[in-house]
């Protein structure tokens, strides 16, 4: 068994709550979020000298919450227009907490929030948390949003 699998199955599975479909929704609003920014990397030596490496990643909660949707075939506005409000979504997203495995010695998982409302009514539509862990926090965050977007 490798590593990775032994810690990707300490992930708990993701909590999804559907109020109703969002295939009643054709329009998308989706707040700008930050951009976040890690890195991972170590240095070895051997006989010969010492060596490093490191990677930077990058990922924008709002983009990939956006190419999900649009792959769905969501249109993504850039406002709200009372005539269609009743056929958009709003959706808000939020980093929710962080759980350390065996103590920390296995690393962490961070935890996503998405919830979707509808912007007539501002009643949940679609909700969900989930967890992810990668290599870097960018990885633990692509991957807790598409563990959250699965149940759509």
């Amino acid at each position: 068994m490798s590593l990775a699998f032994l810690l990707t199955g300490c992930l708990k599975p993701p909590t999804i709550s559907k109020q109703s479909s969002i295939g009643n929704y054709e329009y998308v609003l989706i707040p700008s979020t930050n951009t976040l920014s890690s890195g991972s990397g170590g240095v070895y030596g051997d006989t010969y000298g010492v060596y490093g490496t490191s990677v930077s990643k990058s990922v924008n909660p709002a983009d990939v919450i956006q190419g999900v949707l649009l792959k769905k075939g969501m249109v993504i506005i850039p406002e709200i227009k009372p005539q269609l409000a009743h056929k958009t979504l709003i959706v808000n997203y939020g980093e929710s907490g962080r759980r350390y495995l065996a103590g920390g010695l296995w690393g962490y998982t961070l935890e996503v929030t998405i919830k979707f409302l509808d912007a007539k009514t501002y009643e949940t539509v679609y909700s969900c948390t989930a967890e992810g862990q990668g290599s870097t926090e960018a990885d633990d965050i692509r991957e807790a949003i598409g563990r959250c977007l699965s149940g759509l």
